[in-house]
Protein backbone atom coordinates (compact mmCIF):
# COMPACT_ATOMS: atom_id res chain seq x y z
CA UNK A 1 0.00 0.00 0.00
CA UNK A 2 1.38 3.40 -1.12
CA UNK A 3 2.12 5.93 1.83
CA UNK A 4 -0.25 8.92 2.63
CA UNK A 5 1.05 12.08 0.94
CA UNK A 6 -0.89 14.19 3.37
CA UNK A 7 0.01 15.80 6.39
CA UNK A 8 -1.52 14.73 9.79
CA UNK A 9 -5.61 16.28 10.43
CA UNK A 10 -4.96 19.70 11.89
CA UNK A 11 -1.23 20.37 10.35
CA UNK A 12 -0.29 21.63 6.97
CA UNK A 13 2.37 21.45 4.97
CA UNK A 14 3.70 25.21 4.32
CA UNK A 15 5.02 26.08 0.71
CA UNK A 16 7.17 28.67 -0.82
CA UNK A 17 5.09 31.61 -1.24
CA UNK A 18 3.53 31.45 2.31
CA UNK A 19 7.23 30.56 3.78
CA UNK A 20 8.53 33.81 2.46
CA UNK A 21 5.32 35.73 4.13
CA UNK A 22 6.22 34.05 7.61
CA UNK A 23 9.87 34.68 7.32
CA UNK A 24 9.40 38.51 6.74
CA UNK A 25 6.98 38.25 10.14
CA UNK A 26 9.37 37.04 12.04
CA UNK A 27 11.89 39.58 11.32
CA UNK A 28 9.50 42.35 11.67
CA UNK A 29 8.36 40.86 15.03
CA UNK A 30 12.02 39.90 16.03
CA UNK A 31 12.97 43.29 15.07
CA UNK A 32 10.33 45.31 16.66
CA UNK A 33 10.50 43.24 20.04
CA UNK A 34 14.20 43.79 20.33
CA UNK A 35 13.81 47.82 19.87
CA UNK A 36 11.50 47.68 23.33
CA UNK A 37 13.93 45.48 25.12
CA UNK A 38 12.79 41.47 24.49
CA UNK A 39 15.35 38.79 24.17
CA UNK A 40 15.19 35.77 22.17
CA UNK A 41 14.48 32.71 24.07
CA UNK A 42 14.05 28.86 23.49
CA UNK A 43 12.43 26.35 25.30
CA UNK A 44 11.89 22.28 24.44
CA UNK A 45 8.54 21.23 22.92
CA UNK A 46 8.10 18.65 25.49
CA UNK A 47 7.21 19.15 28.91
CA UNK A 48 6.83 17.14 32.20
CA UNK A 49 3.13 15.92 31.84
CA UNK A 50 2.59 17.26 35.77
CA UNK A 51 3.76 20.53 34.59
CA UNK A 52 0.69 20.68 31.58
CA UNK A 53 -1.60 19.98 33.81
CA UNK A 54 -1.77 21.69 37.06
CA UNK A 55 -4.73 22.93 36.78
CA UNK A 56 -3.93 26.53 35.31
CA UNK A 57 -4.50 25.89 31.60
CA UNK A 58 -8.31 25.86 31.24
CA UNK A 59 -10.00 23.54 28.81
CA UNK A 60 -6.01 23.41 27.20
CA UNK A 61 -5.30 20.94 29.40
CA UNK A 62 -7.85 18.62 28.10
CA UNK A 63 -5.86 18.82 24.29
CA UNK A 64 -2.33 17.83 25.45
CA UNK A 65 -0.70 15.60 23.23
CA UNK A 66 0.91 12.85 25.39
CA UNK A 67 3.80 11.16 24.96
CA UNK A 68 4.49 7.45 26.42
CA UNK A 69 7.37 6.67 28.71
CA UNK A 70 10.29 4.69 26.57
CA UNK A 71 11.92 1.82 26.81
CA UNK A 72 11.49 -0.48 30.15
CA UNK A 73 9.93 2.11 31.91
CA UNK A 74 6.84 1.74 29.14
CA UNK A 75 5.23 -1.14 30.42
CA UNK A 76 1.56 -1.00 28.87
CA UNK A 77 0.17 -4.59 29.74
CA UNK A 78 0.56 -4.25 33.87
CA UNK A 79 -0.23 -0.22 33.99
CA UNK A 80 -3.99 0.28 35.58
CA UNK A 81 -3.39 4.15 35.29
CA UNK A 82 -2.38 7.04 32.53
CA UNK A 83 0.25 7.79 34.83
CA UNK A 84 1.76 4.74 34.81
CA UNK A 85 2.17 5.17 30.73
CA UNK A 86 2.40 8.73 30.33
CA UNK A 87 5.84 11.08 31.77
CA UNK A 88 5.80 13.78 29.33
CA UNK A 89 3.23 16.04 26.78
CA UNK A 90 3.76 18.30 23.89
CA UNK A 91 3.46 22.12 24.71
CA UNK A 92 -0.06 23.55 24.43
CA UNK A 93 1.20 27.32 24.59
CA UNK A 94 4.21 28.95 25.69
CA UNK A 95 3.71 30.77 29.12
CA UNK A 96 4.39 27.16 31.11
CA UNK A 97 7.43 26.24 29.41
CA UNK A 98 8.87 29.79 29.87
CA UNK A 99 7.65 30.11 33.93
CA UNK A 100 9.29 26.42 34.40
CA UNK A 101 12.64 28.02 32.30
CA UNK A 102 12.51 31.73 34.28
CA UNK A 103 12.07 29.13 38.03
CA UNK A 104 15.35 27.45 36.26
CA UNK A 105 17.12 30.00 35.19
CA UNK A 106 16.26 33.32 37.28
CA UNK A 107 19.65 33.79 39.02
CA UNK A 108 21.56 34.30 35.38
CA UNK A 109 18.64 36.33 34.18
CA UNK A 110 18.01 40.36 34.54
CA UNK A 111 15.29 41.55 36.40
CA UNK A 112 12.76 42.56 35.10
CA UNK A 113 13.56 39.85 32.70
CA UNK A 114 11.93 40.95 28.89
CA UNK A 115 11.60 37.46 26.96
CA UNK A 116 10.65 36.85 23.62
CA UNK A 117 9.70 32.94 22.73
CA UNK A 118 8.44 31.83 18.93
CA UNK A 119 7.61 28.23 18.31
CA UNK A 120 5.36 25.33 17.59
CA UNK A 121 2.77 24.59 19.95
CA UNK A 122 0.06 21.31 19.55
CA UNK A 123 -2.92 20.87 20.82
CA UNK A 124 -5.71 18.28 20.18
CA UNK A 125 -8.07 20.60 18.63
CA UNK A 126 -11.12 20.50 16.21
CA UNK A 127 -9.09 21.92 13.09
CA UNK A 128 -11.36 24.63 11.36
CA UNK A 129 -9.92 28.40 9.58
CA UNK A 130 -7.52 29.49 11.48
CA UNK A 131 -7.06 26.84 13.84
CA UNK A 132 -4.59 23.95 13.81
CA UNK A 133 -2.95 21.02 16.05
CA UNK A 134 0.00 22.24 15.27
CA UNK A 135 0.99 26.41 15.48
CA UNK A 136 3.16 28.74 15.75
CA UNK A 137 3.02 31.10 19.12
CA UNK A 138 4.51 34.40 19.54
CA UNK A 139 5.13 35.54 23.52
CA UNK A 140 6.46 38.15 24.71
CA UNK A 141 6.77 38.17 28.71
CA UNK A 142 7.73 41.01 31.38
CA UNK A 143 8.86 38.81 34.83
CA UNK A 144 9.83 40.91 37.82
CA UNK A 145 7.60 43.93 36.76
CA UNK A 146 4.90 44.36 39.21
CA UNK A 147 3.76 47.89 38.42
CA UNK A 148 1.50 48.08 35.01
CA UNK A 149 4.45 49.25 33.05
CA UNK A 150 4.73 46.16 32.38
CA UNK A 151 1.09 45.99 30.73
CA UNK A 152 1.89 49.50 28.43
CA UNK A 153 5.14 47.93 27.19
CA UNK A 154 3.42 44.72 26.32
CA UNK A 155 0.30 46.59 24.69
CA UNK A 156 2.92 49.16 22.94
CA UNK A 157 5.30 46.71 21.69
CA UNK A 158 2.37 44.03 20.26
CA UNK A 159 0.47 47.21 18.53
CA UNK A 160 3.16 48.31 17.12
CA UNK A 161 4.53 45.23 15.80
CA UNK A 162 0.68 44.81 13.80
CA UNK A 163 0.96 48.43 12.68
CA UNK A 164 3.99 47.59 10.92
CA UNK A 165 2.56 44.74 9.32
CA UNK A 166 -0.27 46.95 7.77
CA UNK A 167 -2.98 46.20 10.49
CA UNK A 168 -5.40 49.65 10.91
CA UNK A 169 -8.59 49.96 12.97
CA UNK A 170 -7.86 47.37 15.46
CA UNK A 171 -9.05 46.97 18.97
CA UNK A 172 -7.13 46.09 22.30
CA UNK A 173 -9.96 44.60 24.15
CA UNK A 174 -9.57 45.11 27.98
CA UNK A 175 -10.43 43.73 31.26
CA UNK A 176 -8.95 42.69 35.03
CA UNK A 177 -10.06 39.54 36.46
CA UNK A 178 -10.35 41.51 39.39
CA UNK A 179 -13.18 43.41 38.10
CA UNK A 180 -14.97 40.06 36.92
CA UNK A 181 -14.76 38.93 40.18
CA UNK A 182 -15.75 41.96 42.09
CA UNK A 183 -19.24 42.08 39.66
CA UNK A 184 -19.61 38.24 40.41
CA UNK A 185 -19.42 39.33 44.21
CA UNK A 186 -21.65 42.51 44.11
CA UNK A 187 -23.97 40.39 42.44
CA UNK A 188 -24.39 37.85 45.38
CA UNK A 189 -22.81 34.55 43.75
CA UNK A 190 -20.79 32.23 46.03
CA UNK A 191 -17.12 32.38 45.45
CA UNK A 192 -16.43 29.12 44.64
CA UNK A 193 -18.86 29.51 41.74
CA UNK A 194 -16.99 32.19 39.73
CA UNK A 195 -15.26 29.97 37.07
CA UNK A 196 -18.42 28.62 36.50
CA UNK A 197 -20.14 32.12 36.04
CA UNK A 198 -16.70 33.77 33.85
CA UNK A 199 -17.60 30.65 31.26
CA UNK A 200 -20.89 31.33 30.91
CA UNK A 201 -19.84 34.93 30.54
CA UNK A 202 -17.39 34.31 28.07
CA UNK A 203 -20.42 32.99 25.80
CA UNK A 204 -21.89 36.52 25.51
CA UNK A 205 -20.72 36.98 22.05
CA UNK A 206 -22.31 34.43 20.94
CA UNK A 207 -25.56 34.09 22.70
CA UNK A 208 -26.17 37.39 24.18
CA UNK A 209 -27.44 39.03 27.24
CA UNK A 210 -31.07 36.71 27.42
CA UNK A 211 -28.28 33.20 26.70
CA UNK A 212 -26.41 34.27 29.50
CA UNK A 213 -29.47 34.67 31.93
CA UNK A 214 -31.20 31.65 30.77
CA UNK A 215 -27.56 29.28 30.95
CA UNK A 216 -27.00 31.34 34.37
CA UNK A 217 -30.53 30.01 35.70
CA UNK A 218 -30.00 26.77 34.28
CA UNK A 219 -27.39 26.02 36.74
CA UNK A 220 -29.08 26.88 39.62
CA UNK A 221 -28.13 30.26 40.65
CA UNK A 222 -30.86 32.42 42.00
CA UNK A 223 -32.63 35.05 39.79
CA UNK A 224 -31.60 37.90 42.19
CA UNK A 225 -28.05 37.29 41.83
CA UNK A 226 -28.70 36.54 37.50
CA UNK A 227 -30.42 39.86 37.55
CA UNK A 228 -28.21 42.16 39.57
CA UNK A 229 -25.07 41.18 37.74
CA UNK A 230 -26.66 41.35 33.99
CA UNK A 231 -27.78 44.52 35.26
CA UNK A 232 -24.22 45.34 35.73
CA UNK A 233 -24.03 44.69 31.92
CA UNK A 234 -26.51 46.40 30.82
CA UNK A 235 -25.72 49.98 32.43
CA UNK A 236 -22.21 49.34 31.44
CA UNK A 237 -23.74 50.10 27.69
CA UNK A 238 -25.22 53.18 28.45
CA UNK A 239 -22.12 54.48 30.27
CA UNK A 240 -19.22 56.60 28.16
CA UNK A 241 -16.42 55.71 30.98
CA UNK A 242 -17.50 51.56 31.36
CA UNK A 243 -14.09 51.59 34.06
CA UNK A 244 -15.16 55.15 36.34
CA UNK A 245 -18.54 53.62 36.34
CA UNK A 246 -18.02 50.25 37.85
CA UNK A 247 -15.56 51.99 39.98
CA UNK A 248 -18.05 53.93 41.68
CA UNK A 249 -20.66 50.94 41.88
CA UNK A 250 -18.31 48.22 43.14
CA UNK A 251 -17.62 50.44 46.47
CA UNK A 252 -16.14 48.23 49.12
CA UNK A 253 -15.81 44.91 46.63
CA UNK A 254 -13.40 46.21 44.44
CA UNK A 255 -10.13 47.82 45.14
CA UNK A 256 -10.06 51.68 44.23
CA UNK A 257 -6.50 50.75 43.27
CA UNK A 258 -7.40 48.13 40.49
CA UNK A 259 -10.08 50.59 38.59
CA UNK A 260 -7.12 53.32 38.74
CA UNK A 261 -4.59 51.05 37.41
CA UNK A 262 -6.95 49.25 34.56
CA UNK A 263 -7.33 53.41 33.68
CA UNK A 264 -4.18 54.54 33.45
CA UNK A 265 -3.23 51.81 31.05
CA UNK A 266 -5.88 52.64 28.81
CA UNK A 267 -5.16 56.73 28.83
CA UNK A 268 -0.55 55.30 28.94
CA UNK A 269 -1.45 53.40 25.88
CA UNK A 270 -3.64 55.52 24.06
CA UNK A 271 -1.80 58.75 24.35
CA UNK A 272 1.43 57.35 23.08
CA UNK A 273 0.74 54.60 20.47
CA UNK A 274 2.18 54.54 17.00
CA UNK A 275 -0.61 52.49 15.54
CA UNK A 276 -4.43 52.91 14.07
CA UNK A 277 -6.14 51.21 16.89
CA UNK A 278 -8.54 51.63 19.86
CA UNK A 279 -8.30 50.44 23.34
CA UNK A 280 -11.81 49.37 24.29
CA UNK A 281 -12.40 48.04 27.83
CA UNK A 282 -14.98 45.44 27.72
CA UNK A 283 -16.57 44.17 30.94
CA UNK A 284 -17.35 40.66 29.36
CA UNK A 285 -13.45 39.84 28.18
CA UNK A 286 -12.41 37.04 30.34
CA UNK A 287 -9.77 34.83 28.99
CA UNK A 288 -9.83 30.79 29.16
CA UNK A 289 -6.36 30.34 30.98
CA UNK A 290 -7.01 29.91 34.50
CA UNK A 291 -3.58 31.35 35.41
CA UNK A 292 -4.55 34.77 34.95
CA UNK A 293 -4.22 36.73 38.20
CA UNK A 294 -5.42 40.73 37.23
CA UNK A 295 -5.50 42.65 34.14
CA UNK A 296 -6.16 41.04 30.61
CA UNK A 297 -6.64 41.87 26.76
CA UNK A 298 -7.10 40.53 23.38
CA UNK A 299 -6.53 41.39 19.77
CA UNK A 300 -9.64 41.90 17.47
CA UNK A 301 -8.68 42.82 14.13
CA UNK A 302 -11.56 44.06 11.36
CA UNK A 303 -12.82 41.11 9.36
CA UNK A 304 -11.74 38.08 11.76
CA UNK A 305 -14.68 37.27 13.74
CA UNK A 306 -12.29 35.81 16.87
CA UNK A 307 -9.33 36.36 18.35
CA UNK A 308 -5.93 37.16 17.19
CA UNK A 309 -3.74 37.19 20.59
CA UNK A 310 -4.20 38.12 23.64
CA UNK A 311 -2.35 37.99 27.02
CA UNK A 312 -2.47 39.21 30.34
CA UNK A 313 -1.01 39.10 34.27
CA UNK A 314 -0.49 35.80 36.17
CA UNK A 315 1.53 36.66 39.24
CA UNK A 316 0.54 33.31 40.81
CA UNK A 317 2.77 31.23 38.13
CA UNK A 318 6.25 31.28 39.45
CA UNK A 319 5.54 30.43 42.39
CA UNK A 320 3.67 26.89 41.66
CA UNK A 321 7.47 25.98 40.57
CA UNK A 322 9.12 27.54 43.13
CA UNK A 323 7.13 28.25 46.33
CA UNK A 324 7.62 32.12 45.67
CA UNK A 325 5.22 34.51 43.34
CA UNK A 326 7.48 36.67 40.74
CA UNK A 327 4.94 39.26 38.97
CA UNK A 328 4.46 38.41 35.05
CA UNK A 329 2.58 39.68 32.54
CA UNK A 330 2.86 38.52 28.91
CA UNK A 331 1.13 39.12 25.33
CA UNK A 332 0.79 36.57 22.70
CA UNK A 333 0.16 37.46 19.02
CA UNK A 334 -1.90 35.03 17.08
CA UNK A 335 0.40 34.34 14.15
CA UNK A 336 -0.91 31.66 12.27
CA UNK A 337 -4.28 34.27 12.08
CA UNK A 338 -2.32 37.12 11.42
CA UNK A 339 -0.40 34.89 8.35
CA UNK A 340 -4.00 33.71 7.28
CA UNK A 341 -5.23 37.33 6.82
CA UNK A 342 -2.32 38.94 5.23
CA UNK A 343 -2.54 36.34 2.34
CA UNK A 344 -6.36 36.49 2.24
CA UNK A 345 -5.71 40.29 1.96
CA UNK A 346 -3.19 40.18 -1.09
CA UNK A 347 0.03 40.69 0.95
CA UNK A 348 3.43 40.87 -0.58
CA UNK A 349 6.54 41.26 1.04
CA UNK A 350 7.92 44.48 0.27
CA UNK A 351 11.57 45.31 -0.39
CA UNK A 352 12.84 42.15 -1.75
CA UNK A 353 16.18 41.56 -3.13
CA UNK A 354 16.66 41.50 -6.96
CA UNK A 355 15.99 37.80 -8.07
CA UNK A 356 17.88 36.30 -11.39
CA UNK A 357 17.96 32.90 -12.52
CA UNK A 358 20.92 31.19 -14.30
CA UNK A 359 19.30 28.51 -16.49
CA UNK A 360 22.20 26.14 -17.85
CA UNK A 361 21.62 23.74 -20.59
CA UNK A 362 22.48 19.92 -19.57
CA UNK A 363 25.66 18.68 -20.38
CA UNK A 364 27.91 22.19 -19.54
CA UNK A 365 30.26 21.07 -16.81
CA UNK A 366 34.07 21.28 -15.68
CA UNK A 367 35.38 24.76 -16.24
CA UNK A 368 32.22 26.35 -17.94
CA UNK A 369 30.43 25.28 -15.17
CA UNK A 370 32.57 26.44 -12.39
CA UNK A 371 32.66 29.78 -14.06
CA UNK A 372 28.77 30.00 -14.07
CA UNK A 373 28.90 29.06 -10.72
CA UNK A 374 31.41 32.16 -9.95
CA UNK A 375 29.87 34.15 -11.81
CA UNK A 376 26.40 34.15 -9.84
CA UNK A 377 28.80 34.23 -6.40
CA UNK A 378 29.44 37.20 -7.49
CA UNK A 379 26.26 38.71 -8.01
CA UNK A 380 25.15 37.74 -5.23
CA UNK A 381 27.55 39.54 -3.33
CA UNK A 382 25.31 42.99 -3.41
CA UNK A 383 22.49 41.27 -2.13
CA UNK A 384 21.05 40.19 -5.53
CA UNK A 385 19.45 36.56 -4.67
CA UNK A 386 20.75 34.07 -7.89
CA UNK A 387 19.12 30.73 -8.67
CA UNK A 388 21.32 28.64 -10.35
CA UNK A 389 19.35 25.89 -12.31
CA UNK A 390 19.62 23.29 -15.16
CA UNK A 391 17.49 24.38 -17.83
CA UNK A 392 14.06 22.02 -18.69
CA UNK A 393 13.04 20.78 -22.04
CA UNK A 394 10.24 23.04 -21.34
CA UNK A 395 11.87 26.20 -20.72
CA UNK A 396 8.91 28.32 -21.27
CA UNK A 397 6.86 26.39 -18.66
CA UNK A 398 9.97 26.62 -16.20
CA UNK A 399 10.71 30.63 -17.27
CA UNK A 400 6.95 30.85 -15.94
CA UNK A 401 7.40 29.07 -12.74
CA UNK A 402 10.51 30.93 -11.96
CA UNK A 403 8.02 34.49 -12.94
CA UNK A 404 5.61 33.62 -10.62
CA UNK A 405 8.43 32.85 -7.68
CA UNK A 406 9.49 36.66 -8.17
CA UNK A 407 12.52 36.37 -10.40
CA UNK A 408 13.31 38.91 -13.07
CA UNK A 409 16.15 38.38 -15.30
CA UNK A 410 17.13 35.19 -16.89
CA UNK A 411 20.70 34.24 -17.97
CA UNK A 412 21.01 31.02 -19.89
CA UNK A 413 23.98 28.94 -21.15
CA UNK A 414 24.59 26.67 -23.55
CA UNK A 415 27.44 23.98 -24.60
CA UNK A 416 28.43 25.69 -27.62
CA UNK A 417 27.60 29.61 -26.82
CA UNK A 418 26.88 31.97 -23.87
CA UNK A 419 23.38 34.13 -24.49
CA UNK A 420 20.96 36.12 -22.27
Amino acid sequence: MALSKKPVTGMKDILPEEMQIRDYVIGVIKETYGKFGFTSIETPCMENIANLTNKQGGDNEKLIFKILKRGEKLNVAEATTEEEVVDGGLRYDLTVPLVRYYSNNAAQLPSPFKALQMGNVWRADRPQRGRFRQFMQCDIDILGEPSNLAEIELILATTTTLGKLGFKGFEIRINDRQILKAMAAYSGFPEDSYDSVFITLDKMDKIGLEGVEAELLEKGFSKESVEKYLSLYRNLAEQENGVAYLAETLQGVLEPSVAEGLQEIIDSVSATKSSDFKMVFDATLVRGMSYYTGTIFEIALPGFGGSCGGGGRYDKMVGKFTGQDVPACGFSIGFERIIMLLMENGFKVPEQPKKIAYLIEKGVGGEKLCGIIAKAQNTRQDGTQVLVARMNKNKKFQKDQLTAEGYEEFEEFYKEELKR
